[in-house]
């Protein structure tokens, strides 16, 4: 496989491949491309050089340990933290390629090495008797970790940049299916480039696309099922996807499992259970036969306290912090005429209504007046949404932007019928327009921010705002609600969607 840049489609000829062999020195030797190998190299470099530069500093400026009368026992301990700490890395896969550059699986197993290494020097320490090892224990190597966390978000900033703007550093795809699955798998790789999925490539039961075309969704039908392992036996493709279809039986999968071992390629097969994904999925094998077991998602419990609570406890100290701001947008918003906040009937959880409280940011009436402007609506579904909303105030467009005008819905946050993460907060005229599965959004609070609100905002159609806010109900997790979090600072910050 190489990059997105290095190489195009196979040649085809007659639903076959053409027969004649590319230069050697240009193709990929399993599956692995250069740019994939070099940012490899990047993140062990610099973890290697991170974990070096912390553990000097805590032996110059840590506890003292001579006094055990080990000679050189400061630097022994150096050398321990880090070789520590490197080793679990390397024993838990952390430098794999699978794992770099996607996904939140790449800083768990960060984290879990250094807790490791953390772990074993306090017990090794407490086995010789060393009672200075506790700030190694209970700081520096976890102020490694952080560091390596951080250095490592950094480096993926830059990956998924190249992928957006540059096209570079992609993996090559072939998808296998019938067109209508392959069709929905390349416009989702599009749609989420940072992934680094291309699908140049893919084969169908009769080696045709739609109809007698020989492309889907402009990606070339490169053959049939018959020939696939043939296709990846030259290290073109990293991906081999098997999207649904009725033509796969788990004979034929398990082959193509064989197929590929020698090929360097990865095999991913979509289950076809959508939006469904992370802490639900657990594979559960039966007398040998894999079984995929999907757990129902957990709308109560321990983690719906620690939430609760860590949402409360938030908005109250951000309502504090946040007050002269308060002030300073109540002033602006008053000298633009009419009152400070703004309150809207919204649906919660459950179907509960509530009053949500926002900064105004629209003329008094512009209720009466939407009435006038129904043609120029440029929303998707029931929602009522213009570009360029004449009803707008001049301070209520720079907060709009900003999503200041937002900031009030923290006291319903405080006061419990919002989360600072949830789907959006709907109006009562769409949940009347829910079918069944829209009505899943409801079995959560609404939240400040969510998926939405990181992926476009005023951007999104109905369908997508949609298929988002079901995505985090059926996936909700304490670490989705802070990766939100942290991916809203950005979105905020850009301005990109709100309108």
């Amino acid at each position: 496989m190489s990059s997105s840049t290095e190489t195009g489609p196979l040649p085809v000829v007659g639903g076959h491949r053409d027969t004649v062999v590319e230069d050697h020195a240009a193709r990929v030797t399993k599956g692995e491309s250069r740019w994939e190998s070099r940012y490899t190299k990047s993140v062990i470099t610099v973890d290697l050089v991170l974990i070096t530069v912390v553990t000097i500093v805590g032996g110059l400026f840590g506890p003292d340990i001579s006094a055990v009368g080990i000679p050189h026992a400061q630097w022994l301990l150096v050398a321990a933290a880090a070789t520590l700490t490197a080793g679990s890395l390397a024993a838990y896969r952390a430098w794999e390629p699978r794992v770099l550059g996607q996904g939140s699986e790449e800083f768990g197993l960060v984290l879990r090495a250094a807790a490791t290494s953390a772990i074993v020097l306090g017990l090794s320490g407490l086995a010789a008797g060393v009672e200075d090892v506790r700030p190694w224990t209970f700081a520096i190597i976890p102020a490694t970790g952080v560091c390596l966390v951080g250095a490592r978000y950094g480096l993926r900033r830059g990956l998924h940049r190249r992928r957006r703007h540059q096209g570079t550093c992609m993996h090559q795809v072939l998808a296998v299916g019938t067109p209508q699955s392959v069709a929905e798998l390349v416009v989702r790789t599009r749609d989420a480039r940072h992934f680094g999925w291309v699908v140049a490539g893919a084969c169908t039961t009769n080696g045709r696309g739609f109809g007698d075309d020989d492309t889907i969704a402009g990606v070339p039908v490169v053959g049939d099922l018959e020939i696939l392992p043939r296709l990846v036996d030259d290290g073109r493709y990293r991906i081999v996807a098997v999207t649904p279809s009725p033509d796969w039986s788990p004979r034929r999968l398990h082959r193509l499992a064989w197929d590929l071992e020698d090929s360097g390629a990865e095999l991913v097969v979509d289950p076809g259970i959508m939006e469904v994904a992370g802490p639900r999925l657990h594979v559960k094998p039966v007398d040998g036969l894999p079984l995929l077991r999907l757990t129902k998602p957990t709308f109560g419990g321990l983690s719906q306290i620690v939430k609760g609570g860590f949402d409360r406890l938030s908005a109250l100290l951000l309502l504090l912090v946040l007050l002269p701001v308060f002030v300073a947008i109540g002033i602006a918003v008053k000298l633009d005429g009419g009152p400070v906040f703004f309150r809207q009937t919204r649906v919660g959880r459950g179907g509960s209504a509530f009053s949500m409280i926002k900064f105004r940011s629209m003329v008094v009436d512009a209720e009466q007046r939407r009435l006038d402007l129904l043609e120029a609506n440029e929303g998707a579904g029931p929602l009522f949404k213009m570009r360029h909303d004449p009803r707008v105030t001049r301070v209520g467009r720079l907060l709009r932007r900003y999503s200041l005008d937002e900031l009030p819905q923290l006291f319903n946050v405080l006061g419990g019928s919002m989360s600072l993460v949830g789907p959006r907060p709907p109006l009562p005229e769409e949940v009347l327009t829910y079918s069944r599965e829209q009505h899943r959004r409801l079995h959560v609070r609404p939240g400040l921010t969510g998926l939405w609100q990181v992926s476009g905002r005023s951007n999104l159609s109905w369908e997508e705002s949609i298929r988002l806010d079901l995505r985090y109900v059926e996936n909700w997790s304490l670490a989705l609600d802070a990766l939100i979090l942290w991916k809203t600072l950005g979105a905020v910050a850009k301005g990109e969607g709100a309108y």
